[in-house]
């Protein structure tokens, strides 16, 4: 679309107009958006769901599009045709990547959806580290981002505890009430406009830990499941079918590596390019290295304080998550969640959580090369992994979904009546040991590549 049709969200605009953002971690977003009225913005975080949402996406996005793409179109689509809002004083907020993926498209496809559907006027703005397009009245400040990545941190901290706390709750609904509690707490916290304290950080983890381990609880264990995958339906449950709440239902606890490893895995993206590539000025060098840096103590000082503790699991420190996938995948494999997804599946293992559900939109190819297209390679290393692929988008029914998921808590199940481990796939006979390739971070078989990508019954040529 040419630049001439882009409504620009002028310095006017931010007096009047309301932006919509679309759900995707309603904690995280609940503290970002708190931290953006602060600023003087008025944002509202849409929250409806449903068929129609899926029919509204249907109808202004090509149904080849990816799952997420449609999904969040056809939200603040929906939003806009239900009356709630001044459709003459909206604006829509949106991510745009800039890499490989169909992400960032998003933007573009957003925009012909709303001029298909008679609002080509809404200004719709780009939310990206880049800075790939420039709105007069929609800037994200030093001190307002500084506040935006502790509400990052905070976020990751309460889903965490609150992951831990769910399952066994005397009370129902109490972790949640206890996240609400501390959003509204946290809300207040980072009000102003001057720096964070940082002291005051550092007291909060430690009262917001202090308050989950304090819920009454029942004793035991629950079979952990783990959800990785393409962003938005790993997080969003809009984008899963609600997919936390199923595996609560089916007498699971549920394990979600944080956002701020993705942000810290774009960092580190940028970084390793800049290494090999250069093509970037010393300033932006620096910032990218400073903010990467900067994240990655933030993280280790939430670890340390979880662990200082004693009652709740930490995540893993991003830089062991990053030495994981060695010998699997390598660094340079970054379009959709590349090697991280790997990673994180890994790193579930290795933390004696080896039921996952890798979920991913149907057609994401890089998400089927990183993420199923690694599982089989993954079992073979680790026989206690006992992943399920499972697929979304507008044609997958959720009782299919379901199904799939159902199996592979009853193997989970078998797995922890029988304590012998299951015994690794034998090698097959006519590949090499000899035959391998050099992934720069790592070796990887011919023989695991290949029945990785095209299935056990192919043969090296």
């Amino acid at each position: 679309m040419p630049d001439m049709e882009r409504v620009i969200f002028t310095k006017e605009m931010k007096k009047e107009y309301t932006i919509l953002v679309p759900t995707m971690l309603p904690v995280h977003f609940k503290l970002m958006l708190n931290i953006m009225r602060e600023y003087g913005y008025r944002v509202d975080l849409l929250e409806n769901s449903g068929k129609q949402v899926v029919d509204c996406g249907l109808r202004s996005v090509h149904n080849d599009t990816c799952y997420p793409a449609l999904l969040v179109i056809g939200q603040m689509i929906d939003a806009l045709e239900s009356g709630k809002y001044d459709t003459h004083k909206v604006a829509l907020l949106i991510t745009q990547t800039g890499g490989g993926c169909r992400a960032s498209n998003y933007i573009h496809l957003l925009r012909k959806a709303l001029k298909k559907s008679g609002y080509s006027y809404i200004p719709v703005i780009s939310l990206s580290i880049g800075g790939l397009e420039k709105n007069p009245g929609f800037r994200l400040g030093p001190m307002m981002l500084h506040r935006i990545f502790y509400s990052l941190i905070y976020g990751d901290l309460l889903m965490l505890l609150a992951n831990q706390c769910r399952p066994y709750e005397l009370t129902e609904g109490a972790a949640d009430a206890l996240v609400d509690q501390w959003v509204a707490r946290l809300s207040e916290e980072m009000k102003g406009r001057g720096p964070v304290q940082y002291k005051r950080v550092l007291a909060s983890y430690q009262e917001i830990i202090k308050d989950f381990a304090a819920l009454p609880r029942y004793e035991g264990e629950k079979t952990r499941v783990g959800v990785v995958g393409e962003i938005y339906v790993k997080f969003s449950p809009l984008g899963n079918n609600n997919l936390e709440e199923f595996l609560l239902s089916e007498g699971a606890e549920v394990v979600v590596p944080g956002l701020l490893d993705f942000c810290l895995y774009c960092l580190y993206n940028i970084l390793n390019d800049i290494n090999l590539y250069g093509g970037k000025s010393k300033l932006s060098t620096s910032f990218y290295s400073y903010l990467y840096k900067f994240l990655l103590k933030k993280q280790e000082d939430m670890i340390r304080a979880i662990e200082a503790e004693g009652t709740f699991r930490p995540g893993s420190r991003f830089e062991h998550t990053v030495s994981l996938v060695k010998g699997y995948i390598g660094h340079g494999v970054k379009m959709g969640e590349g090697w991280l997804l790997t990673a994180e599946m890994l790193e579930l293992i290795e933390q004696g959580t080896p039921n996952i559900v890798c979920t991913q939109p149907f057609g994401c190819l890089p998400n089927h090369i990183v993420g199923k297209g690694m599982i089989r390679v993954i079992k073979r290393r680790n026989p206690q992994a006992n992943i399920v692929a499972v697929d979304y988008d507008p044609g997958a029914t959720k009782i299919n979904q379901e199904n799939r998921i159902k199996l592979m808590l009853a193997n989970a199940q078998r797995q922890t009546m029988n304590s012998e481990p299951p015994e690794t796939e034998p090698a097959l006979p006519w590949l090499r040991a000899d035959e391998r390739y050099d992934l720069g971070d790592g070796i990887l078989s011919e023989n695991e590549i290949s029945a990785g990508f095209h299935g056990e019954e192919s043969r090296i040529s």
